[in-house]
């Protein structure tokens, strides 16, 4: 599981990783410079915006729904043109958008934050079925939003705590009880980011400041890890022909000097599948 370059282009911070199924595609982003980027056929794509940009699901084939700052919007591939969904904490200049994913029964699950890291600025919330509903307050770093294979749970981390939360699922995939620890990673030192679940119900944990990502069975035990060349590795996506290409973006956010490894994306064949990203209906 030797990791190699997938892009070389340089993030300031690298997120939100998706692999669309259809066109066999990986989107993601560069939050702080407001971008979209991917890669196809050798070709490297890019598409600007007024706002930061963090997240993202796909719709179909041409139509991805992105998460901004301040709203949630549909945006087609082929001709740029965008389409406002819903607001997303707009009346409040502090915050941003950060991780997101789509659930198993085509929502989509989006957390904030604050754009200096604010303490318990952020939320996480589920767009579904044409309402946007608060989940989770008080979260000061939104991330690690991921579902397993069984629609019978959730995963999400505030990562200033340093634990990955296991939230059980109900009907149609809203909240049932409350969230119960998953992974403690304080004792490591340990920074869990971004992350998602594979065929076997693993969950794969991007590890701020420790170049790696790591897979913790779904009893939440440590099982291997994939070890990256840029230090600040933020978020995994599974995708590829066979869905065993782990793809990871990284940052050079904060870094004084960064060299060349550094806030590039990644990838790496691994022996598991992955799950497909859900599509998501609005």
């Amino acid at each position: 599981m030797t990791a190699q370059l997938f892009d070389d282009r340089t993030c300031s911070l690298g997120e939100g990783p998706l692999w669309h199924p259809e066109r066999q595609q990986l989107f993601w982003f560069d939050i702080n410079n407001k971008k979209m980027l991917s890669l196809k056929d050798g070709k490297q794509l890019e598409w600007s915006f007024d706002r930061f940009v963090s997240a993202a699901g796909w719709i179909n084939t041409d139509t991805l729904l992105i998460a901004s700052e301040t709203n949630l919007f549909e945006f087609n591939l082929n001709s740029g043109e965008s389409l406002h969904v819903c607001d997303l904490e707009a009346d409040n200049p502090l915050t941003r958008s950060n991780d997101g994913r789509a659930d198993p029964w085509g929502g989509f699950w989006i957390g904030t934050m604050g754009k200096n890291a604010e303490e318990n600025a952020g939320s996480i919330y589920r767009y579904f079925q044409g309402k946007l509903i608060k989940l989770f307050g008080g979260i000061t770093i939104s991330n690690s939003i991921c579902f397993s294979p069984d629609r019978q749970n959730a995963y999400y981390t505030d990562t200033a705590t340093r634990k990955i939360m296991r939230q059980p699922l109900g009907s149609e995939g809203w909240p049932v009880g409350s969230s119960e620890l998953f992974v403690d990673l304080s004792k490591d030192d340990l920074n869990p980011d971004g992350a998602v679940v594979d065929a076997e119900g693993c969950l794969w944990s991007a590890q701020w400041g420790a170049s790696r990502i790591a897979r913790y069975s779904p009893d939440g035990v440590f099982l291997s890890a994939v070890e990256f060349p840029a230090k600040q590795i933020s978020c995994p996506a599974f995708g590829g022909q066979n869905m065993t290409t782990l793809f990871a973006t990284s940052a050079t956010q904060n870094m004084g000097a960064p060299s060349i490894e550094q806030g590039r994306t990644y990838c790496a064949s691994v022996m598991v599948k992955g799950q497909p990203e859900h599509h998501i209906l609005l």
